[in-house]
């Protein structure tokens, strides 16, 4: 039938209700997307379709995982013993999680895990189970780091795992199965329910080239509550839609307004988390009372920071050189438990990109580069450069590759021909470019490498390789390790 988004939800339930009967509502829903913004649409459908004084005979809620879908499918195919409209709920359905979906549902299992969240932090990682097949044997002891695809970040310590496992055989919680639900629900939906009764179907995870998906969308109605969760400058726009959106919702509901330094200082202290944001909203309405009107003063005293600030921001403040904000989001890093070593690496990466582009400035392409070009002069004239300054600097590294595998002993000349019949690319991060379709980053990258010479630039590398070793094999404290070289990259003296 349709797919609409969440703000459109509420003129849709309008128009349906103006139908007489049940003929305005689509037998199926899907709601999707952000878990705060679905479960807030699911309950507006909820009430459209039966009212809460009607629901102990006519409504059935059902937890979305795989052994109770046919639980679900058998009462939405069974007719009421009461007149009116019949809906059953499958919440936080599973059915839409692909493998694609399993690296996803790890990190949000941390994630909760890190937020002391244990109850979702093991629904998560049973699906993430679930999905890939694997039992709590398959990851027990060393088999973890052959069974498991972890990153950097996760195989640093997982001793998370072990206290999530602990906790769901404690509380017998039981890995979900897979098995081939979604068919099961495709056909439901394709041979139809009984006149007047409906099924809903919320979850935070879709893959809309599942055929399931396509199902629902042309039998019913698809709500798209998702907020993309990303750092380019559109995603920004859509989470401060949505948290505004959700403000101005609850501000609504009091009478109550917001000054513009209040709004920014919630964001600030909650970051893009729409049930915090929300809980934040409703903690200052409740102390600002009959007063009404909060001000920045007021989140201050009410508001503790809850944002967890990823990497980049320390990135950004130690390259733009501001030690103020560079200590701040340091602490805030530590504070969250994020490990020393990977701090340090990500600063040092963002370093050697700083004086990669210093060898671009200084080589002959950096002619098409200048002192104070706005972002449209970067892209026309300086983004091709860079773009012929990387293709310069792979060829030259092809070269050396070349060079350096004709210099073998004469032992391993068959080695030698074979290899030199196939051709790569080197494998290197020396590249100024990785996306050309989006410069921006580039461009701000650029600007920030203009706050150092190439000279303090090499002294910087010098001082992480220092802290590098200090924090591998001294017992100095990591944050004094890291606050000793945020000094001295922001100051005006480096050596």
């Amino acid at each position: 039938m349709t797919e609409i988004n969440y703000k459109a939800l509420k003129n849709y339930l309008h128009e349906q209700k103006q139908h007489p009967g049940d003929k305005g509502f689509a037998p199926v829903y899907l709601i999707y997307g952000e878990e705060l913004m679905y479960k807030t649409a699911f309950e507006a459908l909820l009430n459209a379709l039966i009212p809460e004084a009607k629901r102990s005979l006519n409504y059935d809620s059902i937890e979305g995982s795989g052994d109770h879908i046919q639980e679900a499918i058998e009462k939405v195919n069974t007719y009421s013993l009461m007149p009116g409209k019949r809906v059953v709920a499958i919440n936080d359905a599973k059915i839409f999680y692909s493998k694609q979906d399993e690296t996803h549902l790890l990190k949000r299992s941390k994630d909760a895990f890190d937020s002391q969240d244990t109850d979702k932090a093991a629904k998560f990682f049973l699906n993430f189970l679930g999905l890939s097949n694997l039992s709590f044997d398959d990851i027990a002891g060393e088999n973890r780091s052959k069974v498991l695809n972890f990153d950097a970040e996760q195989m640093d310590n997982d001793e998370w795992i072990d206290q999530i496992i602990a906790f769901c055989k404690a509380e017998s919680l039981n890995i979900p199965s897979v098995g081939n639900i979604a068919r099961l629900v495709e056909d439901a939906i394709q041979k139809g329910f009984p006149e007047g009764n409906h099924l809903i179907i919320t979850t935070d995870i879709i893959d809309k080239r599942r055929r399931l998906f396509k199902v629902i969308k042309h039998q019913g109605v698809v709500v798209d509550c998702s907020v993309p969760k990303g750092e380019r400058r559109a995603d920004k726009i859509a989470q401060k839609a949505a948290l505004n959106d959700r403000m101005n919702e609850i501000l609504s509901q009091f009478d109550a307004t917001i000054d513009k330094d209040a709004y920014q200082a919630v964001i600030d202290m909650t970051g893009f988390d729409l049930r915090t944001f929300s809980n934040s909203i409703h903690k200052l309405v409740s102390y600002v009372a009959d007063r009404k009107k909060i001000t920045a003063k007021d989140v201050k005293y009410v508001l503790k920071r809850t944002k967890k600030d990823p990497l980049f921001e320390l990135t950004n403040a130690v390259s733009d050189r501001d030690i103020e904000r560079s200590l701040f989001f340091l602490d805030s890093l530590l504070t969250d438990l994020i490990h020393p070593l990977q701090i340090l690496a990500t600063i040092t990466n963002q370093m050697r990109k700083l004086l990669l582009l210093k060898g671009f400035c200084e080589s002959t392409h950096g002619r098409f580069w200048q002192t104070g070009y706005r972002f449209d002069q970067f892209k026309r004239r300086t983004m091709p450069a860079i773009q012929a300054f990387d293709n310069d600097l792979l060829n030259e590294l092809t070269t050396w590759d070349r060079n350096l595998a004709n210099d073998i002993d004469p032992d391993d000349q068959g080695k030698k021909k074979k290899r030199s019949k196939k051709k790569h690319k080197p494998d290197t991060d020396l590249i100024i470019s990785r996306q050309p379709q989006n410069p921006y980053p580039v461009f701000q990258m650029l600007l920030k490498s203009e706050k150092f010479t190439t000279k303090e630039l090499i002294a910087v590398l010098g001082v992480l390789s220092q802290a590098d070793l200090q924090l591998k094999s001294t017992r100095q404290s990591p944050k004094l390790i890291l606050e000793d070289v945020v000094f001295r990259i922001c100051s005006s003296n480096i050596s």
